[in-house]
């Protein structure tokens, strides 16, 4: 038993473990390949490899199962989905609706809790709880206001582009790869959709819904134009580029002669609030008679609205449209 066990043990050790090594490790045909693919890839000019982007759209709106089927029923949801998308923000509308939930019950109910008036509690609630969307709005904003700069270089060089003797489709891609944000990222998707067999038009409508200025549809309708009925891209760009160049200079002129307007509506804006703090904290007694009687809080109520009325007169009027 001693020598059929030692032959066993020799026999395995023989045949058993030089197939087990050859499986585990890649023959010289497979490593051949392998290299071969590796090359391939790493040949692949560094452009294209830039430029390589996901488009697939992600349908996943809160990691929360439950409230992500509720919210796939809901219309408002896609437009929540497009603001965080124009706002270059990573959140979920889900994770948006729950934070302004959350900053409505904690506050109101805090301000129950201490001043006993359900009224003001829930208008303080309600104020906060905007207070996310209005993070929202303001990096939009300014995101905005970022693309509305830097879009008459990104028509410079696609003008350089077109006279160089490029297509569209490629000038395209020279801004996407270099104009630096928000305007390369936006072209660069621009320039993928074309790529996966889109149509001009319909990247561009798609370009205009995630950039709704109005310089961007004067150059996305000048381009339709143009493919239409033909003529000189280029000459048609820079004349838009111009044309922008002139229209931002105009707006930032205004921006200078309504600023004393914009502080003062700002000034009365927060004054009532600060001067309410301000008295609280010298005596509590005499400004807390506007929440603890029926009279303090009607004048409470009447007082922020004609306060946001007041706001919103002061802002149409330096609110002009170039």
């Amino acid at each position: 038993m001693l020598i059929i066990g030692l032959v066993f043990v020799g026999v395995f050790t023989l045949v058993a473990l030089p197939l087990l090594a050859s499986g585990l490790v890649p023959s010289r045909t497979a490593q051949q390949a392998l290299a071969t693919l590796d090359s391939a890839l790493k040949a692949e000019p560094k452009e294209k490899q830039e430029l390589a982007m996901d488009v697939k759209k992600n349908e996943n709106i809160s990691s929360i199962p439950w409230l992500n089927q509720r919210l796939l029923k809901l219309e408002v949801t896609p437009r929540l989905r497009r603001m965080l998308n124009q706002a270059a923000l990573s959140w979920s509308p889900g994770r948006l609706l729950i934070m302004s939930v959350a900053l409505f019950v904690i506050p109101a109910f805090a301000v129950i809790q201490y001043a006993g008036s359900v009224p003001i509690a829930l208008g303080a609630g309600a104020l906060l709880a905007f207070a996310p969307f209005a993070w929202v709005l303001f990096k939009r904003k300014r995101r905005f206001s970022a693309f509305e700069k830097g879009l008459p270089e990104a028509l410079d060089l696609m003008v350089s582009g077109l006279r160089a003797g490029h297509s569209l489709i490629a000038a395209m891609a020279l801004v996407a790869r270099e104009c630096d944000d928000p305007v390369g990222p936006e072209f660069k998707l621009c320039f993928e959709e074309q790529n996966y067999g889109l149509e001009m038009k319909a990247a561009l409508d798609n370009l205009v819904e995630r950039v709704p200025l109005q310089d961007m549809k004067i150059v996305s309708t000048a381009i339709l134009i143009q493919k239409e009925s033909g003529g000189n891209l280029a000459e048609v760009l820079d004349k838009a580029a111009n044309i922008i160049r002139e229209r931002f200079r105009l707006k930032r002129q205004i921006m200078v002669h309504t600023a004393q307007g914009r502080l003062t509506g700002l000034v009365l804006a927060i004054l009532p609030v600060v001067l309410g703090t301000a008295i609280y904290f010298v005596d509590p007694e005499m400004i807390s008679i506007l929440w603890h009687r029926d009279i303090g809080i009607k004048l409470l109520w009447a007082s922020a609205i004609m306060t946001l009325f007041g706001g919103f007169v002061i802002y149409k009027i330096v609110d002009i449209d170039v």
